[in-house]
């Protein structure tokens, strides 16, 4: 679903374990490595959005996760020219997507990319807290900085946020 504005509605994933690492997957066949994230289908809420994403991007259902929180407004970022497809209507300039965290708590063991027949990552790790802000691709690096730091006190509360590249 694509805003009157250009942006399309979507949602975001930030995974952590029990020792607060983050899921960090690596798109298929490529060499950039990213969030699990999705477009929201018509009618869809936000948090049904993210278990649908959930599962067709990483195999793991509700049972296996524990909400944390969520950013209370939409985070933007706009596509770089080159990526823009002109020609369809209507033109996506951009995402604005609503931003989870989850907990684990189910096995890691239950994380898989074959529950859907396109999967969109081969490969993945856990990685400290800040490391996929300064990873990601550069168009989505402040989207990623956004959140991480309003989602932060959900993993280390009373603890000022000391972003920092690895």
């Amino acid at each position: 679903m694509i805003d009157d504005d250009g942006y399309r509605r979507n949602v975001g994933i930030i995974l952590c374990n029990q020792q607060n690492k983050l899921f960090w997957a690596r798109r298929v066949n490529q060499s950039g490595w990213q969030f699990p994230q999705g477009g929201m289908d018509e009618g869809e809420t936000h948090a049904e959005a993210m278990f649908r994403e959930l599962h067709e991007e990483i195999g793991l259902k509700p049972e296996h996760v524990e909400i944390l929180c969520q950013t209370r407004e939409w985070v933007y970022y706009d596509l770089p020219k080159r990526f823009i497809r002109s020609g369809n209507l209507p033109v996506c300039k951009g995402q604005k997507q609503i931003w989870f965290m989850l907990r684990l708590v189910g096995d890691e063991s239950q994380i898989r990319f074959d529950a859907t027949d396109t999967p969109e990552f081969d490969s993945w790790r856990w990685a400290d807290y800040w490391e996929p802000a300064f990873d990601v691709v550069h168009f989505k690096r402040n989207v990623y900085l956004s959140a991480l730091t309003e989602m932060w006190s959900s993993l280390f509360p009373g603890i000022t946020p000391n972003i920092h590249r690895k």
